[in-house]
């Protein structure tokens, strides 16, 4: 049987505090089935050290299968998540923020589902009761979010907007996205559902940052949410 392979895509913007240790845990992972690992860290036109930590990791690490890709100036993470998919190879994608928020050993949890011809993979961080969130703003707004999400598409989900949403790869390369910023999510639940999918969700673990700590999502994000669902309600 032939090993499958994983593409991880990161989109970094600002992220000097974070990104060696997320690497280090993302490369430090033993997958499932003996899947390999492909590491795509897009820094989406970092103005601190980014790149050149990415840069240098790379070249200290020279036995994993990790690229960078730059994006000359800062375009959005829906444009550095689209950059990623074109250039993904792995038979599956899961999307990993460059914060420590999302637990990388939990990519466990979502391949069986893969593995077992799922297209779509989502980690949820309501279905693990232990988990904390940072603000009730952006707790309540996920859930709205959600609400609105399975209302619009018929869906089950208990968390739209969590990270950790994984792929079949052939199949999330076939959705032809025009996101730019923090819409990726809604889009991509969207038209995966509009494809007659069922979206399967997992319980993950969570570990939520402050806006001090470099959250950057904000509460108007969540109305761009909102718009992007009826949008994509409304038309192809």
């Amino acid at each position: 049987m032939a090993q499958h392979s994983l593409s991880i895509i990161i989109p970094a913007y600002n992220e000097e505090q974070t990104i060696r240790k997320l690497l280090d845990k993302v490369c430090a992972v033993s997958l499932i089935e003996g899947i390999s690992k492909e590491i795509l860290v897009i820094d989406d036109g970092s103005s601190d050290s980014t790149n050149a930590i990415v840069a240098e990791y790379i070249s200290s690490h020279g036995a994993e299968n990790i690229q960078l890709i730059t994006q000359e100036r800062n375009q959005g993470k829906g444009a550095a998540l689209r950059k990623g998919i074109e250039a993904a190879t792995g038979d599956f994608i899961i999307i990993q923020d460059a914060d420590l928020e999302y637990a990388p050993e939990d990519y466990n949890l979502l391949l069986p589902h893969l593995l077992n011809g799922e297209k779509a993979v989502y980690g949820s961080r309501f279905l693990r009761k232990e988990n904390k969130h940072s603000y009730q703003s952006f707790y309540y707004g996920g859930l709205l979010v959600t609400f609105f999400t399975n209302l619009l598409f018929r869906q089950k989900l208990t968390d739209e907007p969590t990270c950790y949403k994984a792929f079949e790869t052939n199949f999330l390369k076939s959705i032809p996205l025009k996101c730019i910023g923090f819409e990726f999510c809604p889009e991509v639940t969207a038209k995966t559902a509009k494809r007659g999918v069922k979206i399967k969700e997992v319980p993950i673990h969570y570990y939520p940052r402050s806006i001090e700590q470099g959250k950057k999502i904000k509460w108007t994000d969540g109305l761009d949410a909102l718009w992007t669902l009826l949008k994509y309600r409304l038309i192809d």
